[in-house]
């Protein structure tokens, strides 16, 4: 079963899966950032349950640029570590490609650090997502 999350209990229960993507995120800061997010940039979180377990979480928001046009991007998407290759990213991709169908958007977009190879295999080969660019970062402080 698949939920969207909404309050903080809700949130909170996702913490521990989010942070084995989000590690750099203590459980005060993760609320924080997802309600802030919720509130003003149209972010949505979402968990995959198996018996009532948190197994995999997606976080994504749609946008709009000259570029992609209307589009959903995929900010964040984990499985559990232990619960990987059964198929919980592919159902939650697939829930947020419908949300994107549902709400006419054109396209769902996502970034994959470099080292993330096995990730990028499950995009282009299971998922049929194309490579479109590279993503550059630069901190200001």
């Amino acid at each position: 079963m698949i939920k969207a999350l909404h309050t903080e209990d809700e949130l909170l229960a996702a913490f521990p899966v989010m942070n084995q993507l989000r590690t750099h995120l203590d459980e005060k800061k993760y609320l924080a950032l997802v309600q802030e997010a919720q509130e003003v940039d149209q972010y949505q979180i979402a968990a995959l349950y198996d018996a009532n377990e948190i197994v995999a979480v997606v976080g994504f928001k749609p946008m709009i640029t000259l570029y992609y046009g209307r589009f959903v991007w995929v900010c964040d998407l984990v499985t559990a570590s232990d619960k990987r290759s059964n198929g919980y990213g592919e159902e939650l991709l697939s829930y947020v490609e419908d949300w994107a169908k549902q709400n006419n958007y054109e396209s769902v977009a996502l970034s994959s650090g470099l080292q993330r190879t096995d990730a990028h295999r499950f995009y282009e080969k299971k998922m049929d997502y194309d490579r479109a660019s590279y993503v550059f970062k630069k901190v200001i402080n």
